[in-house]
Formats: C-alpha cells, structure tokens, sequence
C-alpha cells in the first residue's frame, strides 16, 4: 500500500523546494490565509497523519509533500510533548513553547532530512523559510492540540499518543536522545 500524499499540486511560491501553501491561521507568516473552511495542508497532514506514519520511506510527487512530510515528523514531537500534559489548557501553553522553541531548517547541520529538502539560496530565502516553519508550527500545534483532548472527559487520548512513539522514515525533528 503507497503512502498518502498531498492533493495540492497548485502553488504560487517556493521556498527552497517546500510550496507555500495558504492556511486557515491566526498566525502571522508568510503564508497566504485561507479564508475559506476548506481543508488546508495542516488538515491533510493531520488526516493521513497515522496512516502515513508507519512508511519507512515516502516518494515525493510535488513540491507540497515536502511541508506534508514535515508536518508529520512536527505532529509526532508534538505527541512526545503531549504524553506529559494532563489537560488542554497545560497542553495548549506546551505546543506554543515547542512551536517558538529554536529549531533547525533546511540546510542546517541538524536537520534530519536535509537529502529531501533545498537549502535556501540566501539569507532572505533561509528567514522566509524559517518563518513559514514557525508558522506551519504554531497552527499545527493548536490543531494536533484539539484532537488530543477532543474527549469528553478532557484528558489526552490515548487512540493519538499511542503514536507518540513512532518514527516516520525512520527520522525525528528532535535531536538523538531527545
């Protein structure tokens, strides 16, 4: 069975190699906002995100599988921090500190996927980049957020922290030990 990929396959501009997508946000980046209720590429991501979690290796088709493939190793730290929350509200406050956390892009040392992804051609392009990762960060924490403590008790769901552990392609966004 092949790996779920994005349905965006129109996009106005790059950055590196990553399409800059519109997104329903109250975040500031530089990503257009979507003022429509249709699905985004967070809610896509956040759909196909425990079925595309088990893929050990991921074929990319467009420019847009590259911010699905970054979202997905974003939603499983997001799962590792949440294991430790007791209720929405510490677990809201856990993914703002995580999404503004100081974290490596594209063409850092760091990065775990810097084979899959173009490193920014300059420093403009490397802060435009780093800005619309924030952004991607700051909503998706929200949304992964939501979905974790959507049961009717207010405690974390155990049907999404179970893939806490998991390690899409075999990669983490959090350095070894972490």
């Amino acid at each position: 069975m092949p790996a779920y990929h994005s349905s965006f396959t129109t996009y106005e501009n790059l950055v590196g190699n990553m399409a800059i997508l519109p997104i329903k946000t109250q975040f500031r980046g530089p990503a257009p906002i979507m003022a429509s209720k249709d699905t985004d590429i967070i809610d896509e991501a956040l759909y196909y995100f425990k079925a595309n979690v088990f893929f050990r290796t991921y074929e990319i088709k467009n420019e847009s599988d590259r911010v699905l493939i970054y979202l997905t190793l974003y939603f499983t730290e997001c799962l590792k921090r949440l294991q430790k929350c007791s209720n929405k509200n510490q677990g809201t406050q856990e993914m703002y500190a995580l999404a503004i956390s100081k974290f490596d892009i594209p063409g850092e040392s760091n990065f775990p996927l810097n084979s899959v992804y173009a490193k920014p051609s300059s420093p403009t392009e490397a802060d435009v980049m780093r800005q619309y990762l924030q952004q991607l960060r700051q909503e998706a924490g929200v949304r992964v957020c939501e979905k974790v403590f959507s049961t009717e008790d207010g405690r974390p769901s155990k049907w999404w922290l179970c893939f806490s552990k998991k390690k899409f392609m075999d990669k983490s966004l959090s350095g070894p030990g972490q």
